[in-house]
């Protein structure tokens, strides 16, 4: 968080009155300042980086200055922004008018600073450390432009200071500011304007590594083929059946080239899946029948297992065995033992409980894989098949998910693998195979850890480096934009308050009484605001 300089001014020690104006070299007094420690605030003062940001600072005056001004724009372009974004949701919290949930989700994001996750699924110990990492790295880029401001237009830096206030950790940079008093409007502007603008060149510069990742990486990985399995902690439902080194190839014969997609693709199928079902409309309904897929069976394996007429929640298949039923793959589909959709819904079910281990190897029917055809096809099966699609309970759906082993040992690997209840039988051969998932699809897929980038060569360690590199440039991004735009509310003892002060000193002909009038005025209601937007969101 940033501190402006009018609050710095109470932790800047007096100065002897014949200390120059316009100092040559950082002052040898600024190394006497004492570190702060109280029982709501603590601080650690730096100044060996004095001399050199001064001099860095005057030798590039003149580029600085022109850097900075461009800074100034944005930084009112911010402040302007976030100040209609807080009108806006305070519109919305007295119910002035109906905003978008996806809008203010987006601007909640941006203040906040947090990459988007999924409901129900709270950080990881990882995810804390990026966090920690990036606002390190943001206040960093934050103060840095407030130092080089400075010094650049001759004010000298007493310290630099990282506190803890209360529970909260900052960062600030303490300059002479009653010289700072005596220069132009427009040149105090282009100081309070650069923590602000140094944030959003972080921002594009995180973008643009992002951006050129897999290029920078070409020459040690490979990216954009297929998705590498980094970790399958024991709490994910896949642990046992994926390991470290693995490679996913397809969901539901999707090709999956990289780790954004097998979210993306995961989540499109969990949505598609409930809408597009085939559900009782009795009470108790057995669960939901997935009309779009399904897998050729012969007839004398479902002869062996059928279940006739069963109704309501009576149906239970033995542990190893799973629900079956004959698939509608398309409205005018009339099955030829008689039981048409309507019989479906209304007098109850002809089940069969399978292997589903024996029946993901039958070949693919339904208009769910490319394959439907018109009445009398038998949903592209033989003569003697049948199309039968798997029973679903409500909120659970069925994926088949392939997968490829690229580690050395895969051939050495046992070929079946551990059950669990919610994932039914598999398939594979030495260095791969396909297994079937049934359950929570979104809370599977992220519970695993992906990388797009394959490592040319080197030990399998090194295959975490972009990972790591990538989860950094993302959280940066996102906590750099966050601080930037949070410095630039209208409120109290952040870098908009110093920011509208001299806006309104360079840009309007106001008398000194009034203009702190309306800066106060300002100031008051942006904080008003911002704290009934902060509680309505914690509500």
């Amino acid at each position: 968080m940033e501190v402006e300089a009018r609050r710095i001014r109470r932790f800047v020690p007096q100065r002897p009155s014949h200390r120059t104006i316009l100092p040559l070299h950082a002052s040898s007094s600024s190394h006497n300042v004492s570190n702060t420690i109280s029982c709501w605030y603590c601080d650690y003062k730096i100044c060996s980086f004095n001399r050199p940001l001064f001099h860095f600072g005057r030798r590039y005056a003149r580029f600085l200055k022109v850097w900075f001004s461009i800074g100034v724009g944005f930084a009112l372009s911010a402040v302007l922004g976030v100040t209609l974004v807080l009108l806006w949701e305070l519109a919305r919290t007295l119910h002035l008018c109906a905003g978008s949930n996806k809008l203010g989700s987006f601007a909640r994001s941006l203040l906040f600073g947090i990459p988007p996750s999924v409901p129900g699924l709270s950080l990881s110990l990882a995810d804390t450390g990026y966090a920690c990492v990036s606002t390190i790295i943001s206040v960093f880029m934050h103060e840095l432009g407030h130092a080089v401001a400075a010094t650049s237009e001759g004010i000298q830096v007493e310290y630099i200071a990282v506190f803890i206030a209360i529970l909260f950790p900052g960062a600030l940079v303490a300059f002479n500011y009653e010289f700072l008093q005596t220069l132009p409007h427009l040149t105090a502007l282009r100081v309070y304007s650069a923590g602000i603008w140094h944030n959003a060149v972080c921002c594009a510069a995180c973008g643009m590594a992002l951006f050129l990742l897999p290029m920078i990486l070409f020459p040690f990985y490979s990216s954009d083929s297929s998705p590498m399995v980094l970790n399958v902690p024991p709490t994910s439902p896949l642990f046992g059946y994926l390991a470290p080194g693995d490679v996913i190839l397809s969901v539901d014969n999707v090709t999956i080239r990289n780790a954004q997609e097998w979210l993306k693709l995961n989540t499109l199928t969990y949505n598609i899946k409930l809408n597009n079902v085939n559900v009782s409309q009795r009470s108790g309904n057995l669960g939901v029948i997935n009309r779009m897929k399904g897998y050729c069976v012969p007839s004398f394996m479902m002869d062996e297992s059928k279940i006739t007429e069963l109704l309501e929640n009576q149906h239970a298949c033995p542990s190893e065995l799973t629900a079956f039923v004959k698939s509608l793959c398309s409205a005018n589909v009339t099955l030829d033992d008689g039981q048409s959709e309507t019989d479906l819904l209304n007098r109850g079910w002809n089940m069969y409980c399978l292997n589903a281990k024996d029946v993901v190897k039958r070949y693919r029917c339904g208009d769910d894989w490319g394959l439907a055809i018109t009445k009398g096809g038998g949903c592209t099966c033989s003569q003697d098949e049948f199309c039968l699609a798997p029973v679903q309970e409500p909120g659970s759906v069925w994926v088949e998910i392939a997968y490829s082993r690229t580690s050395h040992e895969c051939l050495s690997h046992v070929q079946n693998r551990f059950p669990f209840s919610e994932t039914s039988g598999v398939k594979e051969t030495n260095c791969g195979g396909t297994f079937i998932f049934v359950g929570d699809v979104i809370s599977m897929a992220h519970s695993i850890q992906l990388t797009s980038y394959q490592p040319r060569w080197g030990p399998q360690i090194v295959a975490y480096f972009p990972n790591l590199l990538e989860r950094i440039l993302i959280w940066t991004f996102h906590v750099s934009l966050a601080l930037a735009l949070l410095n630039g509310l209208p409120v109290y003892f952040l870098d908009g308050e110093s920011i509208l002060d001299a806006t309104l000193s360079h840009f309007t002909s106001l008398s000194p009484g009034k203009r702190k009038k309306v800066l106060r005025l300002c100031l008051l209601g942006g904080s008003v605001i911002s704290i009934i937007v902060c509680f309505r969101e914690l509500l």
